[in-house]
């Protein structure tokens, strides 16, 4: 697709302006690193083009700051005082780390993922915002703790034009089927394969 232009023009009707206007939904899975990265660097682009964002993350802890959440929050003071960009809300929907140990059971986990959807379905039927990241939402899907089929009805029949991005791994193959852009992360080489720890400004 060489300067972003398509290989082939499908013959659906639609102008190019419509087909431009397409609502997206992308899906960032695989064993390597940049998901997340990937997907908020998506949420940048879309602030500054006046699209109002929202993040949900389903397995980070609510104790766990990223450094991307401290700048979108930035960005959304900046659009309330000066009117520049768009709204940025930010919401942990999870319990914990998904390889630590978490205060409940499965039970608990999987009734608070299940919450954290039902208000992005009522958000998306309402089309309260423009540009979703759905962030680590592959797991409660692999975990069963969300039915993929319900989920993949839900965004296909959302309203407007919202764009989700949705990452984490082993993504369910009916999601991938159902997404207009999959990008699947392989791990070549990592610091921790070495030895390293995780280092500051570089995984959070």
């Amino acid at each position: 697709m060489p300067q972003g232009r398509p290989v082939s023009v499908p013959d659906d009707g639609l102008s190019t302006k419509a087909r431009r206007n397409q609502p997206v939904l992308a899906v960032h899975t695989g064993t390597g690193k940049g998901k997340s990265t990937a997907a908020f660097g998506m949420a940048l682009r879309a602030w500054n083009a006046g699209l109002s964002v929202a993040v949900f993350q389903f397995v980070k802890s609510a104790k766990w700051r990223v450094g991307e959440e401290s700048a979108f929050a930035a960005l959304g003071r900046l659009h309330e005082e000066q009117g520049i960009g768009a709204p940025v809300e930010w919401h942990k929907m999870g319990s914990g780390w998904s390889w630590s140990r978490k205060q409940g059971d499965d039970t608990d986990h999987a009734a608070a993922a299940a919450d954290g959807w039902a208000e992005i379905t009522r958000r998306l039927a309402n089309a309260r915002h423009d540009f979703y990241v759905l962030d680590e939402f592959t797991y409660p899907l692999k975990w069963g703790w969300i039915d993929t089929a319900a989920v993949v009805e839900t965004l296909a029949a959302r309203p407007g034009s919202q764009h989700v991005v949705i990452t984490g791994r082993d993504a369910p193959a009916e999601l991938i089927d159902a997404a207009d852009l999959v990008t699947e992360m392989v791990k070549v080489k990592h610091p921790m394969d070495a030895g390293r720890k995780g280092q500051k400004g570089i995984e959070w």
